[in-house]
């Protein structure tokens, strides 16, 4: 009796894959529920688990195929799960034969360890011709090494020290070609396709972080202690993205055809780098969050992104992104759009600059923001509101607590 592994569903508008890599060989013992195979989508790897136990008879779809929803790949058969091989041992010679013949040992090449101490004079031709003498076959009783071991290194020039036994490695090609990966298509796609679709600017402004990172140094072990996590830049970011959303609706609404849809609740999408690129899991109901709750909830995205473990549900849904550029070290950028929103907000590295204030110049540690929009549904007017509504909760976080 056979059982069929198939492509699973993908998701909401995903209806192929690329095998990302198997984890068992056919003829392997596989376990129900074990993980077979990785899927790689637009969005997410996904694994593939056995559907039985039994053995991996044959494997239809190889590593690097696309595979549509529905399609087989790969058959386990019924079978027991084959014993590791053990060492084979000989059968004791039976009474009065003549005991197998043994096969000679050959002993372990020789290294420092085992080198016993050079006489002067072989030390100083030693260290002459920099050889190894780790390297050099003794002659001499008890393995003592002569002159004449290292005159004959010498002439075989194959005990200098650095020089590896193995063959030296082939010279590295001056170009390599290597496939894109879906997620990798996947953003270049949609990040085109948003320069071609929106009428996207950005508009930019500045934000004094001196109140924020007093707050974070006044409270950050209470907070840590309390909640289990540090309190972050990003959490005061997102309430103050949610509150200028929740007063400039806009930014948070999508083009549908020749309609504007208005969002009354807010994923707001958190770009995070990853092994396979840039990924943006989302918030869901951020404006009901706390700072812990965003502070973990981002810590726990993150550390699935790097893992490769995010479920196409935590990717969808954002009707708001920012990305931080700052942990790379970014001064400032111009970010692009994830479609289908219209809005999306850049952080930068905070920045030591000299700034005037009442009339006297201060060194404040400075962050320029950036808030890229589509035209087409918001003006001018609302992009730098917006904007200015996050600078004034940034250098004043205590109007997050009383809702200005």
């Amino acid at each position: 009796m056979t059982t069929e592994v198939f492509v699973p569903a993908l998701g909401e508008s995903v209806s192929e894959a690329t095998v990302a890599g198997w984890r068992v060989e056919p003829g392997g013992a596989v376990t129900m529920d074990q993980p077979l195979v990785e899927l790689e989508t637009d969005k997410v790897t996904l694994e593939v688990n056995a559907p039985a136990s039994g053995i991996l008879a044959s494997i239809v779809a190889e590593t690097g195929s696309t595979v549509t929803v529905g399609a087989l790949l790969a058959v386990i058969a019924e079978g027991a799960v084959a014993a590791a091989p053990e060492a084979a041992t000989a059968p004791a010679p039976a009474a009065g034969s003549d005991p197998a013949p043994v096969p000679a040992t050959r002993p372990a090449p020789p290294t420092s360890e085992t080198v016993p101490a050079l006489s002067p004079a072989v030390r100083r031709l030693v260290n002459e011709h920099d050889l190894d003498p780790a390297r050099i076959v003794p002659s001499g009783r008890g393995g003592l090494l002569l002159k004449a071991d290292v005159l004959a290194a010498v002439a075989s020039g194959d005990a200098r020290r650095g020089i590896a036994q193995a063959p030296e490695p082939e010279a590295e090609p001056r170009e390599e070609r290597v496939r894109m990966s879906r997620l990798r298509q996947a953003v270049a796609r949609r990040l085109k396709e948003a320069q071609n679709t929106a009428a996207m600017l950005t508009t930019y402004n500045e934000a004094d972080m001196g109140a924020v990172m007093e707050l974070r140094s006044e409270y950050r072990d209470a907070f840590e202690a309390r909640h289990g996590v540090r309190l972050g830049f990003m959490s005061f970011f997102v309430k103050a993205c949610v509150a200028a959303l929740q007063e400039l609706p806009a930014v948070n609404a999508e083009i549908s055809g020749d309609e504007i849809v208005y969002k009354n609740y807010y994923h707001v999408g958190v770009a995070v780098g990853s092994p396979r690129g840039l990924v943006v899991p989302v918030l869901r109901d951020a404006d009901k969050m706390g700072f812990a709750r965003i502070e973990q909830a981002i810590n726990e995205l993150s550390a699935r992104a790097r893992d490769g473990r995010l479920s196409l549900e935590e990717l969808a849904g954002g009707t708001f992104t920012i990305s931080n550029g700052g942990v790379f070290g970014s001064l400032l950028s111009s970010p692009i759009l994830n479609p289908p929103q219209s809005g999306i907000l850049g952080m930068h590295k905070i920045q030591q600059r000299p700034m005037a204030i009442d009339g006297r110049v201060e060194i404040r540690p400075m962050m320029y923001l950036a808030l890229s929009y589509d035209h087409r549904i918001i003006d001018g007017r609302e992009a730098v509101t917006f904007l200015v509504r996050v600078k004034e909760a940034i250098e004043d976080p205590r109007r997050l607590l009383i809702d200005l």
